[in-house]
């Protein structure tokens, strides 16, 4: 077993708080969200309790990764248009369902997967991530007049949390602060006008969740619960309207309730991973997003309802492709593959996998070629310009594109071994079969949740839905 660290990172601490209050003002300036009546919604019968996004932050080029196409391996002279996927193709468990080098951990899970090819992204006119993040999360395209909640906030806003003592929404991996977008990460990782007790618990590095539920380093427990008891009294003191109103004070201090309840409970073990059998955290530790992987586990063992963890975005890093990117996703796939197929293994193993719907996805995807889709006025955003390769360096000039990209989901009332949509050949790769949108596919998770996407809160006195304006439709196909 490896001993817990010791070391505490106060600015992390800080950065969440101001995280917090930043949902929490939001919600403030949206008003009091009043249920629509309860028989105008009828909600689906749950497929799955749990949810786990695997967020690919910064745009994965999905011929590089699930969808593969022509292939040319690097050689000095070549004209880039004669090549589109930078990776060759490889068999996984289902016969008719082909992805790209790299991915062989995931390719022999496929078997138990639903691979959507023909996910559209709307073309908002400028492809840029800060806008296309938020419109994922979401479900609307910014700006918002009300501050719209993020996925997981819904689902623990309508569902409520598993065990009371665990987060129903817990967020891994991204460092909010100090990446060169923190405020529009900000904007859509939070609770909107829900309520800061459905924002997210952010946990930005997943080998420090345990210290993230202790109190800080040197404080008696005494001292931390006369801190509490201290900020609920100011809260709750307050005169109504003052800082918030009644509902949103009340939210404030249930939030904090429920972080001090997890303080005091056995349940907080779930977030340290010094705990996990060192075979099995030699599984996923390929970094922070592996850890972050086998941390999704352990919460979904211990009753989270919705968590994402992600590879992180940071412009031009990661996914960020625009140069060097056949390097970069080469390292980008020995991070996420081993963890994700582990993390499919344990929840099958464990009993999991079928009340637990995992979804894999990102806010567009790339192409050797193209900016956006064809029409699109987006500015060409490749950093290396050139019409043939020169050096390793213009292998996978990848460059956002809306068209058509993939999504892979597990479990949660899917069906097994599906390849659903197609894109073209040659390009533009854009969808040319069972086109997916953001407003359907969310649908889809929040049909297999439980969550009708009709569900709606009126807030300045309209209704604001689940999915946009209401109008969501579940891909039924997709369902065993």
């Amino acid at each position: 077993m490896r001993s817990p660290t010791h070391q505490y990172d106060h600015a992390t601490r800080r950065h969440f708080l101001k995280t917090m209050a930043a949902s929490t003002a939001a919600a403030m300036i949206a008003g009091e969200p009043l249920p629509l009546g309860a028989n105008e919604v009828v909600a689906p019968p749950a497929k799955a309790d749990s949810c786990i996004l695997l967020w690919m932050g910064g745009g994965m080029a999905a011929p590089d990764t699930f969808d593969p196409k022509r292939y040319r391996p690097f050689e000095v002279g070549t004209p880039v248009e004669e090549i589109i996927s930078t990776f060759p193709a490889i068999d996984t468990a289902v016969d008719d369902i082909k992805i790209t080098e790299g991915l062989e951990s995931i390719a022999s899970v496929m078997d138990r997967a639903t691979l959507v090819r023909s996910h559209v992204q709307a073309d908002l006119g400028n492809i840029l991530h800060s806008r296309h993040q938020y419109h994922w999360h979401t479900g609307y395209v910014p700006p918002q007049t009300v501050a719209a909640p993020h996925i997981g906030a819904w689902m623990a806003r309508v569902l409520g949390p598993i065990n009371p003592v665990i987060p129903p929404f817990i967020n891994i991996g991204q460092q909010i602060e100090g990446n060169g977008e923190s405020q529009e990460l900000k904007a859509f990782t939070t609770a909107g006008f829900l309520g800061s007790e459905y924002g997210p618990f952010n946990i930005p590095d997943p080998t420090q969740a345990a210290l993230a539920v202790r109190p800080p380093e040197g404080m008696e427990i005494g001292r931390f619960q006369n801190r509490f008891r201290a900020y609920q009294k100011l809260v709750q003191e307050s005169p109504q309207g003052q800082y918030a109103s009644d509902s949103q004070q009340q939210s404030m201090v249930r939030a904090m309730e429920n972080a001090h309840r997890l303080l005091e409970s056995k349940h907080k073990d779930a977030f340290d991973l010094s705990l996990e059998p060192k075979e099995s955290f030699e599984k996923y530790d390929t970094g922070r997003f592996g850890q972050g992987c086998l941390l999704a586990r352990r919460l979904v063992e211990s009753g989270a309802r919705f968590i994402e963890v992600t590879t992180e975005y940071v412009p031009f890093l990661h996914w960020d492709t625009h140069e060097n990117g056949h390097t970069t996703v080469t390292r980008m796939k020995q991070e996420i593959d081993r963890p994700i197929a582990q993390l499919i293994i344990d929840l099958e193993r464990r009993g999991l996998l079928d009340r637990t719907l995992v979804v894999l996805a990102s806010e567009f995807s790339r192409d050797m070629i193209i900016e956006g889709v064809p029409g699109s006025t987006a500015n060409d955003q490749s950093r290396a310009k050139t019409d043939t390769l020169q050096e390793m360096r213009h292998y996978g000039l990848h460059r956002h594109f809306t068209g058509g990209t993939s999504v892979l989901m597990f479990g949660g009332g899917m069906q097994r071994g599906l390849l659903y949509g197609e894109t073209a050949e040659e390009r533009p790769c854009v969808a040319i079969k069972n086109p997916v949108s953001i407003t359907d596919l969310h649908a889809t998770i929040f049909t297999a949740m439980g969550i009708s996407p009709k569900t709606a809160y009126e807030v300045e006195r309209r209704p604001f839905y689940a999915t946009k304006d209401g109008l969501g439709q579940p891909v039924m196909e997709l369902f065993a």
